[in-house]
């Protein structure tokens, strides 16, 4: 285990996800923040934007003022294609550990980034050095990575629940649906130019319904695990809550499977996670017991229906879904103690 602070810079520290990873690293006590960078409210202390953050940290400063020679460990919190840029242009220092919160290294094949993303990724030759990690799937590999991938928020709550199932085929591949609702928060500070619908702050919002980028996440990752095309419909949803996060899974279950199979198997797979709690069978669920905190909360229930089955997946979409998984992260690439700074 590493005894010294790593020394670290946050680029992007003035969005939502961003103040919770400041605020979240200044209680950590192996890290020491040297830099916070944003492109605007240059000189400004980030307690400004944030007044639960008590710690004396280094005034918000541009980019061009890294001593990139003094950092261990970059965070990137930036609108997509700005984190290629940045690691493209310092990958060259060997020292230094790149956590991104974008979308730029969760997609392996450049040409479907393309597609989905409506861009040309600027940094292919790196998307081999990149690890998409989810912790729970990925504790002794991220490591061995100077390019950390965190997924996305819906993803991480969806593949909590199903990917242990995969693996065990206990379920069936088609006709699942996810149902997913966030707080607005997950559009960051600018969502109400992102939705413009009308009472847009006391409204439910249905989007992305036929085509949302997250798709391609999961359709990356479900098709690693189960070497075929899985069948989902996701519905995301926007709700009137600052945070918050509830995925609802519908599925069918194969001949081989029953609901106390699947009950037994997640217990099973997320015994040794510290951060993932499997309820008890047919337990109500909501995302009271997670806010603030990186914990996720799963619930199997039965339906009317014999054979279909609904799993729940409650996360804080800024902390399990973005800010604290990339610390977790953090933790495990550098033999920290997995929990260390989340409780």
């Amino acid at each position: 285990m590493i005894k010294k602070k790593i020394n670290i810079a946050v680029i992007g520290a003035t969005g939502y996800v961003g103040l919770d990873l400041i605020y979240l690293l200044s209680k950590h006590p192996k890290t020491s923040i040297k830099y916070l960078c944003a492109r605007k409210n240059i000189g400004r202390f980030i307690q400004s934007f944030d007044s639960r953050i008590k710690k004396k940290l280094p005034k918000i400063s541009e980019i061009k003022n890294i001593l990139w020679k003094k950092i261990d460990l970059v965070f990137l919190s930036l609108p997509n294609r700005e984190a290629q840029k940045i690691i493209k242009k310092n990958i060259k220092y060997k020292h230094i550990r790149f956590i991104d919160l974008s979308a730029d290294f969760r997609i392996k094949d450049p040409n479907k980034y393309k597609n989905w993303y409506k861009a040309k990724h600027l940094a292919k030759n790196i998307i081999p050095q990149s690890l998409y990690s989810v912790s729970e799937f990925v504790k002794n590999d991220v490591k061995k990575f100077r390019v950390i991938s965190n997924p996305g928020c819906y993803p991480t709550s969806i593949q909590l629940a199903l990917i242990p199932l995969f693996r065990k085929k206990l379920i069936k591949l088609k006709n699942i649906t996810i149902d997913s609702k966030s707080g607005y928060s997950g559009a960051g500070k600018n969502f109400k130019k992102k939705f413009t619908h009308k009472n847009i702050d006391n409204s439910v919002i249905a989007y992305g319904i036929k085509k949302h980028r997250h798709m391609s996440e999961l359709d990356q990752e479900f098709n690693k695990i189960t070497k075929s095309n899985v069948e989902y419909i996701f519905n995301p949803h926007v709700v009137p809550t600052f945070r918050g996060l509830l995925s609802s899974i519908y599925l069918d279950l194969n001949d081989r499977s029953n609901i106390m199979k699947i009950y037994k198997e997640l217990k099973n797979f997320h015994k040794k996670n510290r951060f993932v709690r499997v309820l008890k069978l047919n337990k109500s669920i909501g995302t009271g017991n997670v806010i603030d905190s990186n914990f996720c909360e799963i619930s199997v229930c039965e339906t009317r229906k014999k054979n279909k089955i609904v799993i729940f997946s409650a996360i804080d979409n800024l902390i399990k879904g973005a800010s604290g998984q990339a610390i977790q992260n953090m933790n495990l690439a550098y033999g920290f103690k997995e929990t260390i700074g989340l409780i």
